[in-house]
């Protein structure tokens, strides 16, 4: 016996994640005997820190592999309380403090939290694919605001009042930005959130890079601008990207008194609490800063040494211009040039040369595709001869 399966609206209208499809079809190539350079993958590529994992191992020595409280563990929840009062200068206190199974996943419990059906969010464009989707899945209307490499990929206060309508409960910010890796001065987040507090609308402030910064940029937290930025400002990150631990699947999220609760509510009946053991990991790179510090400096300027290595070959392919990129650890070039949407062009890459990259259509500007300079000089070097070559081809 056989029938039809109905498969919901809601799932239907989730679009597949770019990112992932490019990084599957990279590794099949691989596994098929392929030499491909990949640019696809959005994770570091150097180990844990060791004492990292001598802390999770030690946990589950011990034992520690039972459900915890669903916001994370106690003494987790008061190092990140602790982290963001003395970096990012944000009072908060342990209650407000909710570990998840990755910033992911953190930022949907925040979007969950506070949108509704019918609700606008507005998303800058070029956006991490997933915000959309999860504005989608939480029953929200995403809102896209274009910013192009003519403004460094930035929004202006103006752009988001001319976005801004009775509908609009949240307004999402990336800095560092996935997929450009540009960074916003804190004069320009200032005005972001003036305008946002003085249309009663939230911010959702996904701040997962920000410990990868480049040529003397700082990083700033719009939930430090003041008692009622604090107030209407959710900000997500994690462990993934500045100790490399993609796989360990721990976010974090911070909101208000008011919002908080509703998260922690959200995680209860979702996934009760994220993996007990790895969160003691997490726990020791808090505790331990001198060594994660020490862990992060060879790093970072291997991504520092990579990015202009990256950058100085893209800007010497004809047709091509790519923005100096300030943060995380990508590069966006424009290839409008070249006559060919972004997914055409980046099959074609794969296809012809064995470069991997990610169209960027799924970032929501069809006009560049996005390297991840996570990966070996060697690999930079023989891509971009790959990529200069498939270039001159279209020509």
């Amino acid at each position: 016996m056989t029938w039809d399966v109905s498969i919901s609206s809601r799932a239907m209208g989730v679009a597949p994640s770019p990112t992932l499809a490019v990084d599957a079809k990279a590794k099949a190539l691989k596994a098929a005997g392929e030499d491909v350079c990949g640019f696809g993958a959005g994770e570091p590529d150097f180990d844990t820190p060791h004492f990292i994992k001598e802390a999770c191992a030690k946990a589950l020595a011990e034992g520690k592999t039972k459900y915890c409280p669903a916001p994370g563990l106690p003494e987790l929840r008061a190092a990140v309380a602790h982290k963001y009062r003395t970096f990012n200068n944000v009072p908060v206190q342990d209650s407000q403090v909710v570990v998840s199974a990755g910033g992911k996943f953190s930022c949907y419990l925040g979007i969950c939290a506070v949108v509704g059906d019918g609700d606008e969010v507005i998303i800058p464009a070029p956006y991490w694919v997933s915000y959309p989707e999860m504005v989608k899945l939480a029953g929200g209307v995403p809102v896209i605001v274009k910013a192009t490499d003519a403004t460094d990929f930035k929004i202006t206060p103006a752009q988001l009042k001319a976005a801004i309508t009775p509908r609009t409960k949240l307004l999402i910010l990336n800095s560092p930005s996935n997929p450009t890796g540009a960074v916003y001065e804190k004069a320009e987040l200032e005005a972001l959130v003036e305008v946002a507090l003085q249309n009663h609308i939230c911010i959702l402030s996904d701040e997962i890079y920000e410990h990868l910064l480049y040529d003397g940029r700082q990083h700033y937290s719009p939930a430090s601008f003041g008692p009622e930025a604090a107030e209407a400002v959710i900000t997500v990150s994690g462990f993934s990207k500045s100790y490399s631990m993609t796989g360990w699947r721990l976010g974090t999220l911070v909101a208000s008194p008011k919002i908080a609760p509703y998260v922690i509510r959200l995680q209860e009946q979702m996934t009760s609490n994220a993996t007990t053991f790895a969160q003691y990991g997490a726990l020791a790179a808090l505790e331990r800063a001198d060594e994660a510090r020490a862990a992060l400096a060879p790093m970072l300027e291997a991504f520092d040494r990579r990015r202009l290595r990256l950058l100085a070959g893209l800007q010497a392919i004809p047709g091509l211009t790519c923005q100096r990129a300030q943060g995380a650890f990508y590069l966006f070039p424009n290839i409008s040039s070249f006559g060919l949407g972004s997914t055409a062009f980046a099959n074609r890459l794969l296809d012809e040369e064995k470069v991997a990259v990610v169209p960027g259509s799924g970032f929501g500007s069809d006009e560049y595709i996005r390297f991840s300079y996570a990966v070996a000089d060697a690999t930079i070097d023989k891509g971009l001869e790959r990529f200069a070559r498939f270039t001159a081809s279209l020509r």
